[in-house]
């Protein structure tokens, strides 16, 4: 139900690296400073919006703990993601983006996207 994919690195030299990734969605995107320690998500989308199905986040910098269950089952898990990285998140997965250290996140999907289609639950 979530899964992470690595960001390819397609260069490096003395000024740093550069990365790829694709996706076809366009439009006005979300980026994220989060402080270490902060928790972020919290939900679950039923992928009513097209671009919360599946839901696509890239962590740009930093590292962050990624902890999800199925509302509709007993799955569940937790992942460890390290920038550059890719995180699919299928509907119907509760989720919340743990802050290990400061992070960078860049959300494919506007604000405006998850109105109709965030669901939270406290566990």
């Amino acid at each position: 139900m979530v899964k992470v994919i690595p960001v390819q690195q397609i260069g490096s030299d003395e000024r740093g690296t550069t990365h790829v990734f694709e996706t076809d969605r366009t439009g006005q995107f979300i980026v994220s400073y989060r402080k270490a320690g902060s928790s972020s998500g919290r939900h679950y989308h039923k992928g009513v919006s097209p671009r919360k199905n599946p839901e696509q986040i890239i962590i740009m910098q930093g590292e962050a703990t990624v902890n999800w269950f199925n509302v509709r089952g007993d799955e569940k898990g937790t992942l460890k993601v390290k920038a550059p990285a890719m995180v699919m998140i299928e509907p119907w997965a509760w989720h919340e983006v743990v802050a290990d250290t400061d992070i960078v996140v860049f959300e494919l999907n506007a604000l405006a996207d998850g109105q109709d289609d965030t669901y939270r639950i406290e566990k």
